[in-house]
């Protein structure tokens, strides 16, 4: 349900609030353009700067716009471990169709904290739960073996995000569990790679603007073409780095905007409009693929 293309979908303001229409059209545009599932609230959806009404209401809305036409995976993770069974509990509720967990932030618990975190979700949900390890925010790194113990514990764990560039960690992965585990690429630059060894697909940034170009890379490695997905790969290798020339979702919210995917560019502080040198170079890719004139 949740191989191939997955899009970490930004979150659409507008005059300080959610942009329910933007919100709507980006869902309706993912269902058209062959995307495989939804992530809202995610990192790339600006979910550390929604208010608890907010993030409760992005996943609603983003469940009741898909209207089960594509799955929707609710960002429900949290440092605070009651919060996050909190959020996963209104996540199941609504009806989303999994929830994504990353590492709890900032804390830095153990390896013993993370597994005891994760355990306390599972335990009072019943949802499928993706967790998400990604270092370079979280300031902790989830260990193989503790994704391992977690998967095998509960059943409701049913995979990884894993963003911690070491395309190595999905053959520890693996090893540790079996070869149909759900390890998804946190890092588009990283996605062929990773799933030439073993990963199912990817929850991509890129895939808010190239959709059609995500789920089809995705959908020949997932059959064995790797030549051809190749092709796309490297066709789109300027796009997947230009993306990241300032924090993740500064650059993407901004393509989305110049090329009419959302009524406003508007981004929360902390995070704060490109500058002009970046934002040129940005416009360059993108003209150079297409999508903008």
């Amino acid at each position: 349900m949740f191989y191939g293309s997955v899009v970490a979908l930004i979150t659409p303001f507008k005059d300080g609030s959610l942009d329910r229409k933007s919100l709507k059209k980006l869902i309706e545009f993912h269902i058209e353009n062959q995307t495989d599932a939804i992530v809202v609230a995610g990192t790339t959806g600006e979910s550390p700067t929604l208010t608890y009404e907010e993030h409760e209401l992005l996943i609603e809305l983003a469940v009741e716009y898909a209207q089960k036409r594509i799955p929707i995976i609710a960002g429900t993770g949290a440092n605070s471990t009651h919060e996050a069974i909190l959020l996963t509990k209104f996540a199941e509720k609504v009806g989303a169709d999994a929830s994504l967990q990353v590492v709890p932030y900032y804390n830095k618990p153990t390896q013993e904290g993370i597994y005891q975190h994760f355990k306390a979700i599972a335990e009072e949900t019943n949802i499928p739960l993706i967790l998400y390890n990604i270092p370079s925010r979280t300031g902790v790194d989830m260990l193989p073996e503790t994704f391992a113990r977690l998967y095998s514990d509960f059943p409701n764990v049913i995979g990884i995000k894993e963003a911690t560039g070491n395309v190595a960690r999905v053959s520890e992965t693996i090893s540790l569990t079996n070869e149909e585990v759900l390890i998804l690429s946190g890092d588009d630059a990283l996605t062929l790679p990773m799933m030439a060894v073993g990963a199912k697909g990817v929850i991509s940034v890129a895939n808010n603007i190239i959709p059609k170009e995500i789920s089809q890379m995705c959908k020949l490695a997932l059959e064995g073409k790797f030549d051809e997905a190749l092709k796309i790969h490297n066709k789109y290798w300027d796009l997947f780095k230009v993306l990241f020339i300032e924090t993740n979702p500064i650059p993407v919210k901004t393509a989305a905007y110049l090329m009419g995917l959302i009524d406003s560019g508007e981004l929360r502080l902390p995070l704060y409009y490109m500058n002009s040198k970046n934002e040129e170079k940005l416009k360059d890719v993108l003209k150079k693929h297409g999508l903008i004139s």
